[in-house]
């Protein structure tokens, strides 16, 4: 049972959008894709985390990475985890314990492991004149809790065969996947998506933000009903949820 490996002292809050935050049984907490205080769909009491350990970073579209700088010196993290081009343009706007690497590579991290994995995605980065920026290329995250548990964020993706890789290699306990559409896929790629990592458990994300973001769970489940998927949780959180 998902419940059963989370163990009692694991929580992932959904913050809005792609933005969670992994509190781990060690007692870390982990944000990834930041975007808090310009995000509408972040509830007012989490747009100023008072303290976490790590920031994942997927690309660096404002509504991932844009807040970066602010979020890292306010609530004292002490790495940033991005792709190295990434890496470069926060170093100038002067974030702290940053940890440039690459898709296929691991970093152990207060006690946590962490490995960057394939996304299908653009990255350009949207700097201070309005001028769009390389930023290398866009990301997932695998997080190894220290019992073991594993949550997989595909960040901004459409759905790609080697999913198919990042299953049987890291087999997460939990996917966290967009669903909105426009941006990145929609309920039907999702479901190809779920069906290619052999994940249980499901919690869609990056939908419902905007107008132009039209997926949602209901839909996701539909797809997935006629791909005969069967026994997936898709769990739905609002914005503030908590799942442990």
């Amino acid at each position: 049972m998902l419940h059963e490996r989370l163990g009692r002292d694991t929580a992932l809050i959904w913050l809005g959008h792609a933005s969670f935050l992994l509190e781990t049984p060690g007692g870390k907490k982990v944000l990834i894709d930041p975007w808090l205080k310009g995000n509408p769909a972040c509830p007012e009491s989490w747009k100023n985390p008072s303290h976490v350990d790590l920031i994942l970073v997927t690309h660096g579209h404002f509504d991932h990475a844009g807040e970066v700088p602010e979020t890292a010196a306010e609530s004292g993290a002490k790495h940033v985890v991005c792709n190295f081009e990434t890496s470069v343009w926060f170093e100038k706007k002067g974030v702290q314990g940053l940890v440039g690497m690459n898709k296929g590579g691991t970093v152990e991290l207060e006690g946590l492991k962490i490995t960057m994995v394939s996304a299908d995605h653009s990255c350009g980065i949207t700097d201070d004149d309005g001028s769009i920026l390389y930023g290398g290329e866009a990301c997932g995250f695998v997080v190894q809790c220290e019992n073991g548990f594993r949550v997989y964020h595909a960040g901004d993706t459409n759905v790609f065969g080697d999913m198919a890789i990042i299953g049987e290699l890291y087999r997460p306990d939990v996917a966290l996947l967009p669903i909105g559409d426009h941006y990145t896929m929609g309920p039907r790629e999702a479901a190809k998506a779920v069906e290619l990592l052999g994940v249980k458990h499901v919690v869609p994300m990056h939908f419902g933000t905007f107008e132009a973001l039209t997926g949602t769970p209901e839909k996701l489940r539909r797809e997935l009903g006629r791909r005969d998927v069967d026994g997936v949780d898709v769990i739905a959180l609002e914005p503030g949820d908590t799942l442990r």
